[in-house]
């Protein structure tokens, strides 16, 4: 039987995580509620259908300058906001929540994916652009989030629920709020373009050094793709730093962290604090192994099209196999069962080459 005092103990224990809980979850309210908004999905026409309950965010990192300081991109020698106008997707990410949200995936979407977009306006409103080829990156700079939105269902024929950007400033200021993170290079790194010099082993970054490294593409001669693997570890790594124990008990590290998600983050109109506790709560599983990372089966990752130019084009087969799992809901990993008379266990067969988001970056390959 347990003593008074270590009965007290448990008690002032229970009652102080349900007081940070009870903290966090206003705060989230207040989040919610000054994060900027924007229409993205108003004017989107055919869309696909839901087949589940299942939730699809996609989350795109923008290239624009707003906010960062003169010294900022001085530092960083990415040009000042006049030169992004119209902006550009850096990165963009599909994040699909499983409809018992006890597991996700999170693909990584080639920026010069070839793709059919959609008819559309013109930057100015005056011309009507008819559909044509191009890279999925065009999409975000002629038209928007909408207008990247209506071209990845396309391309897909799954349906996104939610929208989020972050620009290069809130980046910054997100991974600072963090206190830096950690990652590990196999290979030391000296790209010209990022001005990213680090060697190889364990680095803490900060904003700045963390904004190079996810942005570092021409080192290694893998370009986009290494670039996306770098980075769906490095998100992982964010996301597994905003859900840690060490920032949700830390009333400076989370007050910290929501006023830079506040100044550095849009979403669509539909996001409430109810799908942002959600995802919170799914993505503080990051360590469990039940998040796959992954990138869209390729055929070409070195293609090209007239007038479009240097393209990755995706495996037809393998592509509309993973979003039809998504769209389903469906395991990644198929599961081989042998005859009754076997003695060996199941074969398991991950055909899309996905790894869980807890993998070390620095472990050896397999």
């Amino acid at each position: 039987m347990k003593s008074p005092r270590a009965i007290r103990i448990i008690t002032s224990l229970s009652v102080g995580v349900v007081l940070v809980a009870s903290l966090s979850w206003l705060g989230l309210g207040q989040v919610s509620g000054q994060i900027s908004r924007i229409n993205v999905f108003g004017n989107l026409k055919d869309r696909p259908e839901k087949t589940s309950r299942a939730l699809n965010y996609l989350v795109v990192g923008s290239d624009s300058r707003e906010g960062l300081t003169k010294a900022q991109i001085k530092y960083l020698r990415v040009g000042s906001t006049a030169v992004a106008a119209g902006g550009r997707s850096d990165t963009m990410l599909l994040v699909h929540i499983s409809k018992s949200r006890d597991a996700a995936y999170i693909v990584s979407l080639p920026r010069d994916t070839l793709v059919e977009i959609p008819a559309h306006k013109s930057q100015d409103g005056k011309l009507d652009i008819p559909e044509r080829p191009g890279k999925l990156n065009a999409a975000f700079a002629f038209g928007g989030a909408p207008l990247l939105i209506a071209t990845i269902e396309k391309k897909t024929n799954l349906k996104i629920d939610h929208y989020i950007e972050v620009s290069f400033a809130g980046f910054t200021g997100v991974v600072d709020a963090l206190g830096g993170i950690e990652v590990c290079s196999k290979v030391a790194i000296n790209d010209p373009k990022s001005h990213l010099v680090m060697s190889a082993g364990t680095h803490i970054l900060d904003g700045l050094e963390a904004l190079k490294y996810v942005r570092t593409r021409d080192f290694d001669g893998r370009g986009d793709i290494g670039r996306m693997e770098r980075q769906q570890k490095f998100v992982s790594a964010v996301l597994r730093g905003a859900t840690s124990s060490g920032v949700l008990l830390n009333p400076i590290k989370l007050a910290k962290f929501y006023s830079a998600t506040i100044s550095s983050v849009k979403m669509d109109e539909g996001v409430n604090k109810n799908d942002l506790l959600t995802l919170a709560k799914q993505m503080r599983n990051l360590s469990s192994g039940n998040v796959r990372t992954l990138t869209v089966p390729l055929s070409d990752p070195n293609g090209s099209y007239p007038g479009v130019g240097s393209v990755v084009i995706w495996d037809v087969n393998l592509a509309n196999d993973l979003w039809t799992r998504i769209r389903d809901d469906a395991a990644l990993i198929d599961e081989i069962k042998p005859s009754p008379k076997a003695t060996t266990p199941p074969v398991m067969i991950d055909k899309f080459k996905s790894k869980t988001a807890a993998e070390n970056p620095c472990a050896p390959s397999q």
